[in-house]
């Protein structure tokens, strides 16, 4: 059996805008008061005044006005679908203020409903929002006992005509002419309509209010667009208080770190980069980005990285809200973990290159790698992460030594006899390259070398100047 849970998100309009409850904040539609939060409600403000009237009600006392913004209403209606999508995969859209969760799937997963609904509170409230709920088998029928006393919007045990009953029909909006018409008939609430035979309303109401009462019971099936997670992740908290230091920002960070990476794991994804943005109080923004040289899902990883740039930052001005974006995702792999591997017992050198690259900056740490070139005196590079150098590490160069002298040294020759410190005996070769015809001409045969005492070196002969010389050694 299906159970849907509906959040109706009915200050969306105005907390998409500012969550501010310190001073008077009033949202404005058509000139005229569309939401206002608590400080201006105790000022006797009302949806439905006109500027002027909201005016004269303030006084001296400064107030906020701000313009209604559908496209930011609805990307912060994309910025909980991200954050439900940990909950459930099974969610859509619903009216322009509504979330709509299938939930029956994933009781079992957080052991029972209460403790569900224990981590919905909690995930709204640490984003700055208000909801209400509704719980019901069906969509619709969720999203109108949204409008129910939480007792009667929460009560499943309970039938849901009895539930829906007191609910009163100018609810359906979206079938403002036939409500009229029901009402000019002495119906009003649900409990009256459903109280009709299908048929007769079927004939007096139209097909479309027909099949929507019946997806609304459940006797008709209510297909919805299942939410796809976007490519990027962005996610946001908000304090609800003016935050001075970098520590009273670590909860944040955590509980923000946690929705990215459950949902990176929920999508299959990994990510090298996140960005913080920190709003002032002032609406002055400060980015702040953290790198990985791996592509990982752990939020403990990021925490500890994260932290290291906030020990580093210098706040200007209060903080109000902390937000996260993550827009470089990969798709993710498993990694092989071997039961008797030591891992455990010593610090991967990826994480001591992160801890280093975001206490110290991108370009205090460098690498020393390989890269393709037949010359040794140009395949040895050494670059930062940020360099765009394509550095290889995993290239098999046993036969050479990974340390070159600066510029190649002659050697000394009698006869055939070569001496470095001492004799030398040629004991594996010859490599021959050949490169550089195009300016300098260069035709080498290189060897390994050993002297009495187990050394090894890496020697060459100049086959156009006919002269040996040394160019490493080995280990």
């Amino acid at each position: 059996m299906s159970l849907w849970l509906c959040l109706r998100f009915d200050l969306l309009p105005l907390h998409c805008l500012s969550r501010c409850e310190q001073q008077p904040v009033i949202l404005l539609a058509a000139q005229r008061v569309l939401h206002t939060n608590d400080c201006a409600a105790a000022m006797g403000i009302r949806q439905g005044m006109g500027t002027a009237t909201v005016r004269a009600l303030a006084g001296d006392e400064p107030v906020r006005l701000l313009e209604r913004n559908e496209q930011a209403e609805q990307h912060c209606l994309q910025q909980l679908c991200c954050w439900a999508y940990s909950i459930t995969p099974t969610l859509c859209t619903w009216q322009a203020d509504c979330l709509q969760l299938e939930i029956s799937g994933c009781l079992n997963l957080f052991q029972g409903l209460d403790a569900l609904l224990r981590e919905v509170t909690s995930g709204i409230s640490s984003r700055g929002y208000r909801a209400h709920y509704g719980l019901a088998p069906t969509p619709k029928a969720a999203w109108l006992l949204s409008f129910a006393t939480p007792e009667a919007a929460m009560a499943i045990q309970l039938p849901l005509e009895e539930r829906l009953g007191p609910l009163p029909l100018n609810l359906l909006t979206q079938f403002s002419t036939t409500v009229d018409s029901l009402r000019r008939a002495g119906l009003h609430t649900l409990g009256d309509l459903l109280q009709l035979p299908p048929t007769a309303l079927g004939r007096r109401c139209g097909r479309e209010f027909g099949h929507f009462l019946q997806q609304l019971l459940g006797q008709r099936e209510d297909l919805q667009v299942d939410y796809r997670p976007p490519e990027a992740f962005s996610d946001t908290y908000w304090f609800g208080y003016e935050v001075k230091t970098n520590n009273e920002l670590m909860p944040a960070v955590q509980r923000l770190l946690q929705s990215l990476c459950r949902f990176l794991r929920n999508t299959q994804l990994r990510t090298s980069e996140v960005t913080w943005q920190l709003a002032g109080m002032n609406n002055k923004l400060q980015d702040v980005c953290v790198r990985s040289t791996s592509s990982h899902s752990n939020w403990e990883n990021w925490y500890q990285l994260s932290r290291i740039r906030f020990e580093r930052l210098q706040l200007s001005g209060g903080v109000e809200g902390l937000a996260l974006t993550c827009e470089q995702l990969q798709p993710g792999q498993q990694d092989s973990i071997d039961l008797f591997s030591p891992r455990n017992q010593r610090e991967p050198l990826a994480s001591l290159l992160d801890r280093l690259h975001n206490r110290l900056g991108l370009q205090a740490v460098e690498k020393v790698g390989c890269r393709d070139e037949h010359l040794p005196e140009f395949a040895l590079l050494i670059s930062s992460d940020d360099t765009g150098d394509e550095v290889s590490t995993t290239t098999d160069r046993a036969q050479r030594p990974f340390w070159l002298m600066p510029q190649p040294k002659a050697l000394r020759q009698r006869g055939t006899q070569l001496y470095w410190n001492g004799a030398l005996e040629l004991i594996y070769g010859p490599e021959r390259i050949e490169d550089n015809w195009w300016q300098e001409a260069v035709s080498r045969d290189y060897y390994i070398a050993a002297d009495n005492s187990g050394q090894h070196y890496w020697v060459f002969l100049d086959r156009l100047a006919r002269q040996w010389y040394i160019h490493g050694i080995f280990a």
